[in-house]
C-alpha cells in the first residue's frame, strides 16, 4: 500500500506480501514494515523488491506480478507462480523512497545483499 492509501501497481513495482503480525512472529518488532527492501532469489537470479503489504498468515512468499516476471515465474495470478525453491531475505529497518522507486530499492538492496554476504566492493 502507498502511503496515500492507494494500492501498488503490481504488474509494474516489484514488491512482495509478508504475513501479518501473529504470536508467532511481528514484523513491526524485527524492523519490517510496507516499504522494507527485499532480496528475492529464484534459480541463477535475484531481484530487488519491496514489502507492499500484509497478506495471508499461512502463507509465506507472495510476490508481485513485477517480480514473478522478473525472476522467470510465470506470473498469471490464477495458476502462476513457484511451488518452491524461493527465497525471501527483508532487510530489517530499511525502506525505499518512496516505495515506488524500484531504482532506489535495487541501490539498497545491492548495498545491503554485499555486507550480507560480507563483501565491501
Amino acid at each position: 500500500m502507498s502511503p496515500n492509501g492507494r494500492p501498488l501497481d503490481a504488474e509494474r513495482l516489484p514488491c512482495i506480501v509478508i504475513p501479518p503480525t501473529s504470536a508467532i512472529w511481528d514484523h513491526r518488532a524485527h524492523g519490517v514494515r510496507g516499504g522494507s527492501v527485499a532480496a528475492v532469489l529464484y534459480r541463477d537470479r535475484v531481484r530487488y523488491a519491496v514489502v507492499g503489504d500484509t497478506g495471508p498468515r499461512d502463507l509465506i512468499g507472495e510476490a508481485s506480478y513485477a517480480t514473478a516476471r522478473a525472476l522467470g515465474i510465470d506470473p498469471d495470478p490464477r495458476d502462476g507462480g513457484a511451488h518452491s525453491g524461493v527465497t525471501y531475505i527483508v532487510f530489517r529497518d530499511t525502506r525505499a523512497r518512496p516505495i515506488e522507486d524500484h531504482d532506489d530499492a535495487v541501490a539498497k538492496g545491492e548495498e545491503l545483499a554485499r555486507k550480507f554476504v560480507g563483501r565491501t566492493d
